[in-house]
């Protein structure tokens, strides 16, 4: 008889062990996720900055393993686990397994400062990210039409928490499309003239790369007319803008992208010990991911796997494995290659990350890249990271698009998605306040 393997979260490392379970009749798999597709996170900045369509970097889950037949893929989420009667709890009911992977992925931290949300936005999903877009392309369009120069230039500040790739990433896209893309759009203002701050706490950006790259890369960036600030904790952030000690920095449009948070469904974990101990069965890291065994497992449980940015895995040197893509991808096959193990009664082995390289891009023909103890920068870098993500995509229409769509912008300095969804401008009326404006575009959001 079949094993029952129940997946949660179709991310990276839920998708490829659906994939490899799904190629052996050993198995049948159920997937479950809130979202019914599968979204290619690492180019979420290019639809928040206008680049690419959702539609690019997003596919239905079912379309993807429909291929496979004996996996079933549920649209539900997960209320919690009883592991000791092996089910997963779910809004639509509750399923039964023998074998279950948690890859729930990892959702916004604002350190214990929830009310920041409101006014900075992270960058997870679809939704968010065409948050982001709306509120950047409505900044300028309120920029236009304002009258007072200070109303202006507060609207055309934007602020990016944050200096990992993600923000750097995003603080280098707004740089260029305000002095490309956007150069021969406006008439009342000029668009060059936008302020773009990167904020991060540490010494450095980019501290998981030598720090030569690091410094190519902040290089690269002020080059686009980006303000880094490091060494630079910030300690408010509201409607009107950010606070670091006691410097302010007035700005419209704040992005997140400072830190994480795994799932909070390690915390509905329930075992053999009583309800008031069992949110502290598992240990957790201080960012919430379960602390697994070396094959992934977790403690006590050899029939449940934990991988994905709600695992906390150390390498080698006893460091913690970064929340990306490929280590979500290489411990959801893994997962699936313990399970078959089990079943054909073969010895299991310890996860073993292969880095392939770091990479991160700033701009036009500007990227760094880290790949051992090779490092590179500048139009190389840019390619190879072009040519990595096109390869990634899930899907040839997703590859096909996305090529399309880069080739078009490299041509003509402009960006093929820049529109506001969400909310509405009123052409005619000109701007008396920025606060009022922006408790307006909030209030239609």
């Amino acid at each position: 008889m079949a094993k029952r393997v129940v997946i949660v979260g179709g991310g990276f490392a839920g998708l490829n062990a659906a994939k490899r379970l799904g190629r052996t009749r050993d198995v049948d798999v159920t997937l479950i996720d809130r979202k019914n597709h599968h979204l290619f996170q690492p180019l979420l900045y290019q639809v928040a900055t206008a680049g690419l369509s959702p539609a690019d970097i997003a596919a239905p889950i079912r379309n993807i393993l429909s291929g496979y037949q004996n996996v079933e893929v549920l649209l539900g989420e997960v209320q919690s686990v009883d592991l000791v009667q092996q089910q997963v709890h779910v809004d639509i009911g509750s399923l039964r397994y023998d074998y279950l992977l948690l890859a729930c992925g990892a959702r916004h931290s604002y350190f214990g400062q929830e009310q920041w949300s409101k006014h900075a936005p992270g960058l997870k999903t679809i939704e968010e990210a065409t948050d982001i877009r709306r509120r950047i392309l409505t900044a300028y369009e309120i920029a236009e039409r304002a009258d007072d120069p200070d109303e202006q230039r507060k609207q055309l500040t934007f602020v990016v928490i944050g200096g990992g790739p993600t923000g750097v990433e995003m603080a280098g896209a707004i740089g260029e499309m305000s002095r490309f893309a956007l150069a021969r759009d406006f008439r009342n203002i000029n668009s060059k003239s936008t302020r773009v701050f990167l904020m991060e706490a540490g010494d450095r950006i980019l501290s998981g790369f030598d720090k030569t790259l690091s410094e190519r890369a902040a290089r690269d960036l002020e080059k686009l007319g980006v303000q880094i600030w490091t060494s630079s904790r910030v300690t408010e952030v509201d409607g009107a803008g950010v606070s670091v000690g006691s410097e302010r920095i007035e700005a419209a449009t704040v992005i997140w992208a400072a830190g994480v948070q795994a799932s909070s469904l390690g915390t509905r974990l329930y075992s053999d010990v009583n309800e008031d101990e069992a949110d502290n069965r598992f240990e957790t890291d201080r960012n919430g991911r379960l602390i697994v065994n070396d094959d992934l497992s977790l403690a006590s449980y050899t029939n449940v796997f934990v991988a994905g940015d709600q695992a906390h895995v150390e390498d080698k040197k006893g460091e913690p494995l970064p929340g990306v893509a490929p280590v979500a991808t290489q411990q959801g096959r893994h997962v699936a290659t313990m399970i078959l193990a089990d079943i054909n009664q073969r010895a299991r082995a310890p996860f073993r990350y292969v880095d392939k390289g770091t990479m991160a891009t700033i701009g036009r023909h500007k990227a760094v890249m880290q790949v051992g103890t090779w490092k590179f920068g500048g139009r190389f870098a840019w390619l190879t990271w072009w040519v990595v993500h096109i390869y990634f995509l899930t899907g040839f229409r997703n590859r096909f698009f996305v090529f399309l769509s880069w080739i078009w912008s490299y041509l003509t300095y402009r960006r093929g998605a820049r529109l506001i969804v969400g909310t509405k401008v009123d052409g005619n009326k000109k701007t008396k306040s920025v606060a009022e404006e922006q408790s307006k575009h909030e209030a239609l959001k």
